[in-house]
């Protein structure tokens, strides 16, 4: 069969055999396995070791990664960053993708955390303890004190003597030393691999996915497979109440029709329900669906208008709404300010619409389950498919394939539990596609937003008060009943923890009840929230008389951290699960980012007409970001020249990733706001396809893009999802500078048709 890119694990350990080592990672540090049949205990262990490393007698490096890898080449640099502290020749490497598992701690490739969340630290120490371990067996071998010899390159030396021992070599006698209490970490000086650019280190799956031999959830296949394709309810909440079967079955290549029982709404990780077509083959199954003819059920979501919602949304936030950040007098503020400004913006409903839409391939037998995907969360898959199958959650094992892009859409496994169950129905392994069509119309979208902000400005033309309202249908109403306002954790994301130094601020949250599956998208509520903040920003700046640029720096304020305990939050403010004291709110890494990309974008610079430069600054996932968009505008059609982008990430692991993620998030952050919007009329999606829910073409893209990395000395924070925000603002604020017209609500679409 056709599976992910990592073998079985008890093929690895037979293929391996005695002659490995295998080091685990725990709660309290490194410790060794001395003998491979420890492996078998490892899920036992009450501190939930995970092994990352073995080395094989042939010298054989292989680091098994517990993240998912679907484009932002976080396992490249895992890989990497434990071969640099092993001192491991790089051409001896080889990457294992691990299964779902409990033991490896969290396995969610989401939030940006794949290296940020300590991992980097993690398998740093793992490697400096296996390097460690190694150089020990070596000066026993040969009788000199450990002084005296040195790991490099998978061998170590012995300085006096020149004598030198492969890795493969020294594994025997390494496997039976106790393991070091601490192991030192290398000098950043003296890193190989980490922070570098090395010619010869490419992402590892590179070679694979350029000739078409890398393995995608669409890709996998076994002997005696089985393909579904499933008719899910047009309407989020309603159920199948008929239809023809027969006449499915009459297409060539069908094999059975069966109904998948649906969950009550809220339906949280688990299927819509509908009705699957099992055949020969996907076009099979395809074409049988169809066929059916089939009927629903009215649903509580049959009248949702998008249209109409969005002026319920309006309506939303006119009115007061529930203070969750309360700091000064903004109603004393207002009324005395030289200045007074109100604006609304708008962010639609949008899909994720990776390249490669969902698939899994599930068999089951008996009461045990195996299952392979492009998921991005293998462990809630374990968790949702144990519950639909009603069998043990160890019994459910989840092997992770390559994702073809998922953007928050594959944390969810639905898809999964679909494929698991229909293998239970039909007795045989059964392979779930869905289609372009099935992942627009029946993910988990995008929420919708309305914002209004109002400031006052002071004769000085400083801010004096801000008041931030916001209707936007949160995720928790996913997963829980009466969920109708934004959360304090969605809040956190740019709102309750903006830089500025104003003195009166209030954000007030607005009801939304949520009439779809609201779920992660890249940057979450990030991209409405820094729409609206950055661009009231360069409103404001004009409104005063300021350049932007000059605008913003000066309401940031001192270089200082800011005491999110004394911000007047009603709640203590979220920090994307990390400790203030950790990752603070600095004004000057916004700064330093705001300057940088200014400076290298030739802000300032004169024109032609028609033309103009926008800036916007964001911090998100605990990295800071500014961008500066150059756009032109002739006869109501848009190009963009350059867009710039300086991005403080902390130290950079993997700069060459960094930067493919900043172009990456750039070209999703332009889709966002010229293009893509879901739209609904009579509760369903209106959109179907790249016809019609549109991501950014080749001819719209930027013709040159230029990233500036600011390393801070800061702590390591998220790559994958900052860069996304604040592109739309700055885009915004580019066409107001180019042509005097204001862009308040996204997608822009024909808005500058006159233009």
């Amino acid at each position: 069969m056709t599976t992910p890119t990592a073998i079985p694990r008890r093929t690895f350990v037979k293929h391996i055999g005695a002659g490995s080592l295998v080091l685990a990672v725990g709660t309290l540090g490194v410790r060794r396995l001395s003998a491979l049949s420890e492996l078998g205990n490892v899920a036992a262990d009450p501190f939930a070791p995970s092994v990352y490393l073995s080395i094989a007698d042939t010298g054989v490096v292989t680091v098994i990664c517990h993240r998912a890898e679907m484009g932002q080449g976080s396992t490249t640099t895992l890989v990497m960053t434990l071969a640099d502290e092993l001192e491991a020749d790089w051409t001896t490497v080889h990457l294992e993708q691990a299964i779902g598992d409990a033991k490896y701690g969290d396995q969610n490739t989401d939030g940006s955390t794949s290296i940020r969340n300590g991992t980097y630290m993690q398998f740093r120490q793992v490697g400096a303890t296996a390097r460690l371990m190694l150089e020990q067996a070596a000066a026993a071998e040969w009788g000199v004190p450990i002084s005296e010899v040195a790991a490099r390159n998978s061998v170590v030396t012995h300085a006096g003597s020149g004598r030198m021992l492969g890795y493969g070599a020294l594994v025997a006698r390494a496997r039976t030393l106790p393991v070091p209490a601490t192991a030192p970490l290398k000098d950043p000086k003296d890193f190989r691999y980490i922070g570098q650019k090395v010619k010869g280190i490419k992402p590892i799956q590179q070679h694979d996915m350029v000739t078409g031999a890398a393995v995608f959830g669409q890709d996998v296949s076994m002997p005696g497979m089985k393909f579904a394709v499933v008719l899910r309810p047009p309407v989020y909440g309603a159920k199948v109440t008929g239809f023809d079967a027969a006449a499915a079955l009459a297409v060539q290549g069908v094999e059975k029709v069966i109904e998948i029982p649906g969950a009550a709404i809220p339906a949280g990780f688990n299927p819509l329900g509908g009705v699957a077509v099992i055949a020969s083959s996907t076009w099979a199954a395809i074409s049988g669906r169809t066929k059916l003819n089939a009927t629903w059920s009215e649903s509580p979501n049959d009248s949702y208008d998008s249209v109409a919602y969005r002026t319920e949304l309006e309506s939303s936030v006119r009115a007061a709404g529930n203070t969750v950040r309360d700091a000064g007098n903004v109603e004393a503020a207002l009324g005395s300010a030289a200045k007074a400004m109100t604006a609304e913006y708008y962010a639609p409903h949008l899909s994720q619409a990776p390249m490669e839409p969902p698939a899994a391939l599930a068999n089951v037998t008996g009461d045990k389950c195996e299952a392979w995907a492009c998921t991005q969360n293998p462990q809630a898959a374990q968790d949702t498919v144990a519950a639909m199958l009603k069998i043990p959650k160890e019994n459910v094992t989840i092997r992770t394939t390559l994702l073809g892009g998922g953007f928050g859409r594959k944390s969810k496994p639905d898809f999964i539990a679909e494929a698991a169950w229909l293998s239970q129905q039909v007795g045989a392994p059964v392979k779930v596609v869905w289609t372009r069509e099935d992942d627009i119309r029946n993910g988990y979208i995008h929420t919708v937003s309305m914002q209004r902000l109002e400031a006052g400005l002071d004769a000085s033309g400083r801010i004096s008060a801000w008041r931030h309202r916001i209707a936007s249908p949160p995720i928790g109403s996913t997963f829980a009943p009466g969920a109708e306002f934004h959360s304090e954790g969605e809040l956190g994301l740019g709102v309750l923890d903006m830089p500025y130094a104003i003195p009166n601020v209030r954000v007030e949250v607005c009801r939304a009840p949520a009439h779809a599956r609201i779920g992660w998208y890249r940057s979450v509520s990030n991209i409405p929230q820094a729409f609206a903040i950055a661009s009231f920003m360069d409103e404001l700046a004009y409104a005063a008389g300021k350049d932007p640029v000059a605008f913003l720096l000066d309401e940031l304020g001192p270089d200082r951290i800011i005491d999110m305990t004394r911000q007047g939050a009603v709640k203590p403010v979220d920090n994307y699960g990390e400790k203030w004291e950790d990752h603070p709110n600095d004004t000057a890494r916004h700064r330093r980012v705001l300057e940088t990309v200014a400076r290298e974008a030739g802000w300032g610079k004169t024109l032609p007409a028609g033309e103009g430069l926008g800036v916007a600054v964001h911090r998100s996932f605990l990295t800071y970001v500014a961008a500066v968009v150059h756009v032109r505008v002739a006869n109501g059609a848009l190009t963009i020249p350059r867009v710039d982008m300086a991005m403080d990430c902390g130290f950079a692991v993997n700069p060459d990733r960094v930067r493919a993620q900043c172009e990456g998030g750039i070209g999703m952050g332009l889709a966002n706001a010229l293009t893509s919007e879901l739209t609904y009329a009579k509760g369903a999606t209106v959109q179907s396809n790249f016809n019609d829910y549109q991501v950014l073409r080749m001819r719209e893209s930027p013709q040159d893009i230029r990233i500036y990395l600011v390393d801070s000395g800061g702590p390591i924070g998220g790559v994958g999802e900052p860069p996304v925000p604040p592109v739309a603002p700055a885009l915004a604020n580019a066409i107001f500078a180019a042509t005097g017209k204001r862009i308040r609500t996204l997608p822009i679409g024909n808005q500058l048709a006159g233009a």
